[in-house]
């Protein structure tokens, strides 16, 4: 298994990894957000609390997480939503998490998760680099990506 760094531009962190399963079905996994928590490979997403069975353009759903052992809930907009192919929500602070899936075969689709902070600012980008944002958000798309992956290989 490979995740694979993508040069997505200034100011976003992009990974993907080819997965065999088909993009409809990894796209439905990520548009129902009660499914986050599952993939999550941060360990900062909770559980969904609020919100549609299934996301689409200009939707909101709220979640609980937990960074450095403090909780709390965000509510997230959804700022695109392209039928099997992109998923995109924007955090309250103004960063985007975008999903991309690419058909490979009709078995096999290239995932690509990015980190996109190029909307927030000069003083809210700063700040994000200070805390470490983009590459604590690395670690976590790959380690996100990684289990993704594992959940369509077969068993060896």
């Amino acid at each position: 298994m490979t995740v694979n760094v993508v040069d997505a531009g200034p100011q976003k962190v992009s990974r993907s990894v080819d997965v065999r399963a088909p993009a409809g079905e990894l796209f439905d996994l990520i548009a129902d957000p009660s499914r986050h928590a599952q993939l999550d490979g941060s360990g900062t997403v909770k559980e969904k609390v609020g919100g549609p069975e299934r996301l689409g353009e200009g939707e909101t759903f709220s979640v609980k997480m937990t960074q450095r052992g403090v909780p709390y809930r965000i509510t997230s907009r959804v700022t695109e939503f392209d039928e099997g192919r992109v998923v995109e929500w924007r955090h309250p602070m103004g960063h985007r998490w975008r999903w991309e899936f690419e058909t490979q075969s009709p078995e096999s689709t290239r995932v690509t998760e990015t980190f996109d902070y190029s909307h927030v600012g000069f003083v809210k980008a700063r700040a994000l680099e200070l805390f470490g944002a983009p590459k604590q958000n690395a670690r976590g798309i790959e380690s996100t990506l990684t289990k993704l992956e594992a959940r369509y290989s077969p068993p060896t």
